[in-house]
């Protein structure tokens, strides 16, 4: 793994780099990107306080960031294919720190949506994992392909364990606009590193997948087979449950963990946790996904997502559940990315892989759309976040059932017509989704509803009395 990649017929200008290296600067860029992301549950308190709005409004700026961030990943991926990764990567520095400055100065809702929302969408976007592990994914030979996926993720983890605690500290001795200039001044050290994983997509092809791909189609080519093939469909499906689950935790978890009368460093801890054990539940999914079947794997992280939940809500909550349960939930959290990534590029081939992955993504942060900004939405309206965690049980085992039924070879030219079997689950994503959105929506004007009621009955009783 050590070792410099063959050599292929590119312009003999471009110099390689050794592929550990590529996944330790892929590991440096997922790490910082990941963990500035994950603190900005650690956030919403004290910047609610400061602008004097509600839960709802932070959650819509994250929810905002999360769809600025998807719809910009396929656009960003398709720029680094094409003109090369670092480019992308440097860019992706500038609006780090850009945007935590102007986050740092936020006193009304409309700065703090720009800042931590659009400005931090673009950031997370041009310097995420999805375009570094299209990159390593594309320089690393085909035998090593997944464990390199796996260690990068992995390295992405530890930006979480370690970036959490420090915004924790700064919190308590500072402020958090003193936390939030700190995260801007961590971005921009990303310059340093995205010269590293520098080239195109021709530039990092290695010479075996050029061997076993032949004449790389074109763009509009792929784009066509990714359209017409159901499996590449229901992939996208699976992993809109994936954004759901993590940034509903990411964003809501330690408020939630207040709200149940416990220390909030008990959901700074699980966050910590979830960083920690990510480590080791991505180079487990990065070890695994070499050696069996990726979408058999995917099932079974959807499926024990899916009980952790149900046992974290069923469980008498204290310190030590919830430690737990963030730990459980690290084995699960972005063990999910190598083996998805690994899928597209088994689907359609490495020469296209950064946007064909970054459409997969889009459909993630459609659920981080969903997950952060119904979290808040309901918690508002209710006074509790029950309804969206069982939400989220109903999308994990949804998510269980498309990988099941998902085939993960190779996309051919004219894709056959969905199976039978496609159709119920296609409808179940539908039906899940439909009825957590129409509830959220609902619930201020059962509200409304609710108070005229009351209302009613209080005149009803001044009247009879």
């Amino acid at each position: 793994m050590t070792s410099a990649l063959s050599a292929s017929p590119t312009p003999s200008t471009f110099r390689r780099v050794p592929l550990w290296a590529a996944i330790a600067a892929g590991g440096v860029v997922t790490s910082v990107a990941l963990g500035t992301r994950s603190t900005f549950g650690l956030f919403l308190q004290p910047v609610v306080e400061t602008i004097g709005t509600n839960r709802g409004t932070f959650a819509l700026a994250i929810a905002i960031q999360q769809i600025v961030w998807g719809v910009c990943q396929p656009i960003a991926g398709a720029i680094a294919d094409k003109f090369g990764t670092a480019r992308v990567l440097a860019a992706g520095a500038v609006f780090f720190g850009a945007a935590m400055a102007l986050m740092s100065t936020a006193t009304s809702e409309a700065v703090l949506i720009l800042s931590a929302g659009f400005l931090s969408g673009l950031a997370v976007a041009t310097a995420s994992f999805t375009v570094v592990l299209s990159a390593v994914g594309r320089m690393a030979p085909p035998e090593k392909r997944s464990m390199a996926l796996g260690l990068v993720s992995a390295a992405g983890s530890i930006g979480q364990f370690v970036l959490i605690p420090l915004v924790r500290a700064i919190l308590d001795r500072a402020d958090w606009q003193t936390a939030a200039i700190t995260l801007g001044v961590i971005g921009l050290t990303l310059l340093l590193f995205a010269p590293v994983l520098r080239g195109r997509s021709i530039d990092q092809v290695s010479a075996a997948d050029r061997a076993a791909e032949g004449e790389a189609r074109s763009l509009r080519d792929d784009l066509r087979r990714a359209g017409r093939s159901p499996h590449y469909l229901l992939l996208n499906a699976a992993f809109f449950v994936c954004g759901f689950h993590v940034t509903f935790i990411a964003t809501h978890l330690p408020t939630y963990v207040d709200d149940l009368g416990l220390s909030e460093r008990s959901g700074d801890v699980a966050l910590m946790m979830i960083g920690l054990f990510n480590v080791f539940g991505s180079l487990a999914a990065g070890f695994l996904g070499g050696r069996f079947s990726k979408t058999r794997l995917l099932a079974g992280i959807y499926g024990m997502r899916a009980v952790a939940i149900t046992a974290f809500l069923l469980i008498s909550p204290s310190a030590a559940t919830t430690v737990v349960f963030g730990a459980a939930m690290g084995l699960l959290w972005l063990s999910t990315v190598p083996l998805t990534s690994g899928i597209v590029t088994q689907q359609f081939g490495t020469a296209n892989s950064g946007t064909l992955f970054g459409i997969v993504f889009l459909a993630h942060q459609l659920g981080a759309f969903a997950g952060a900004y119904m979290g808040g939405l309901i918690a508002d309206e209710t006074g509790s976040y029950e309804l969206v965690w069982w939400i989220a049980i109903a999308l994990g085992l949804m998510a269980m059932i498309l990988h099941l039924i998902l085939d993960d070879g190779p996309v051919p030219d004219e894709p056959a017509l969905p199976r039978v079997g496609l159709a119920p689950a296609g409808g179940l994503a539908t039906v899940v989704l439909v009825v957590g959105l129409a509830s959220a929506l609902a619930l201020p004007a059962r509200a409304a509803a609710s108070d005229h009621d009351r209302s009613a009955l209080t005149r009803l009783c001044a009247i009879s009395g």
